[in-house]
């Protein structure tokens, strides 16, 4: 077992972990690896597994293990494009109301796959108003092209996959995914400004892969990022989102959580 890593005193910048880290293991194996490496919440992706669908048992693995849900990561993949049915406004307004129930202030939802045509032509104007009806703060997260059968890219969301482009109240900024579509993360931030509400901690190489690696093993100069937050004035949560996938073993995977928690808190105060 890593030891806990600590949190500086009177830092204000909340490390969280997403279950999603943890996969294949189970969220509730998420809970319980934040809490024992000293992470200060947890973002919840809402998945095919079967607890991270249930408000009730997710507020009970927060209280038993004593960390926050910071935020509720909507289910827009395509592999959980099934969960919650298949309309996905109405998948959203369901996002908004667990994170209520599990006292959270921030959804993270995707832009829509341009094949959502309804969906994505009202999507702006959608964002802003569920934003006002809920009291959630819905941060729409960067993308990129997809670069498997083009070198320039092909565009999949609508309408566009960097939402500084648009005027969205809340946005995260995902390093991995910056990494694909060659985006500067610091430039992204400068330009975002306070609309930057949620920041999703990984790292890549250039890759057209999605890598989702630990942070600072990449080229997207997460360092650098974190730094910039901490000097800028960043209100938001920074939450560690890699995979662990091919860590080779339970105390490989623990290593690479506890190493993404110290990367954030040692650059956040630098």
């Amino acid at each position: 077992m890593s030891d806990p890593v600590p949190a500086p005193a009177g830092g204000p910048t909340r490390v969280g972990l997403s279950t999603s880290s943890v996969y294949p293991e189970s969220a509730a194996r998420g809970f319980e690896r934040a809490a024992a490496l000293g992470y200060d919440a947890v973002e919840v992706m809402v998945a095919l597994d079967r607890i991270t669908q249930d408000p009730t048992a997710l507020r009970q693995l927060s209280e038993h293990h004593g960390v926050p849900v910071c935020s509720v990561h909507a289910p827009c993949l395509l592999l959980t494009q099934a969960v919650w049915g298949a309309e996905p406004w109405a998948k959203l307004q369901r996002s908004a109301d667990m994170a209520h129930e599990l006292g959270a202030e921030v959804v993270v939802v995707h832009p829509p796959f341009r094949w959502q045509k309804d969906y994505a032509r009202g999507f702006v104007d959608g964002i802003a108003a569920l934003e006002e009806s809920t009291g959630i703060r819905f941060a729409v997260e960067n993308m990129y092209p997809w670069k498997a059968t083009s070198k320039r890219g092909v565009e999949v969301y609508q309408p566009g996959w960097d939402p500084s482009a648009e005027p969205y109240a809340n946005t995260t900024i995902d390093l991995s995914h910056a990494s694909i579509a060659g985006s500067d993360v610091v430039a992204m931030a400068e330009r975002l400004g306070p609309r930057l509400r949620h920041v999703h901690l990984t790292d890549g190489s250039g890759s057209t892969k999605d890598e989702h690696l630990v942070p600072g093993r990449g080229t997207t100069g997460a360092d650098r990022f974190l730094r910039h937050l901490g000097a800028s004035g960043f209100a938001g949560d920074v939450v560690v989102e890699i995979n662990t996938r091919r860590s080779g073993s339970e105390e490989a995977r623990e290593a690479d959580l506890a190493e993404s928690l110290a990367f954030a808190r040692e650059h956040l105060a630098g």
